[in-house]
C-alpha cells in the first residue's frame, strides 16, 4: 500500500510514495534524511526549514517504528552519530568478517556501505543475522 506525501525541498515539490523509501536517518539535531529510489538522491529536512514536510516524514517514521517492533524485516540501530530505520528487504548483499563477526551492507538508494559490530550494535547485528537466516536458509556465526 502506497504511502504518498508532497514535499517541498530544494525549491522543487516532490510527490513520494513513501513506502518506496528503503532507508532513513535521524542525526541528533533532528534532520531527517533519505534516498529516492531509482536515484539515490538525497533529500534532507529539518524541522525550522520545513515544518510542514518534516510532520509528514516524521508521522511516516512513527509508522515505521511500529513496525520495527512488530516485523522483523525493519530494523533500528544507531550508526556514525545518527540514528537509521532500514528495510532489511531493500538489501541485496551481506557480507560478514569471519574474525570480528561484523556484518556489512550497502544502503539502498545511496550505496553507503554499514558495518555492524556484533557488541555495539548487538540488537540490530542479531536481527540481521536472523534476517538473513530466515529469507536466504543460510546460517553466517
Amino acid at each position: 500500500m502506497a504511502y504518498w506525501v508532497k514535499i517541498i525541498y530544494d525549491r522543487e515539490t516532490y510527490v513520494i510514495d513513501l513506502d518506496r523509501i528503503g532507508a532513513f536517518s535521524v542525526s541528533s539535531n533532528h534532520k531527517i534524511t533519505f534516498w529516492l529510489p531509482d536515484g539515490g538522491v538525497s533529500i534532507c529536512i529539518h524541522p525550522q526549514s520545513n515544518a510542514e514536510s518534516y510532520q509528514k516524514v516524521l508521522n511516516y517514521l512513527e509508522k515505521i517504528h511500529h513496525k520495527t517492533t512488530v516485523s522483523a524485516d525493519w530494523i533500528k540501530f544507531h550508526y556514525d552519530r545518527e540514528e537509521y530505520l532500514l528495510d532489511l528487504n531493500r538489501i541485496s548483499a551481506f557480507s560478514q568478517d569471519p574474525n570480528t563477526h561484523k556484518i556489512s551492507f550497502w544502503l539502498p538508494d545511496n550505496g553507503t556501505k554499514m558495518i555492524l559490530h556484533p557488541h555495539s550494535n548487538a540488537d540490530a547485528h542479531g536481527k540481521v543475522l536472523e534476517y538473513i537466516e530466515r529469507k536466504t536458509g543460510y546460517y553466517l556465526k
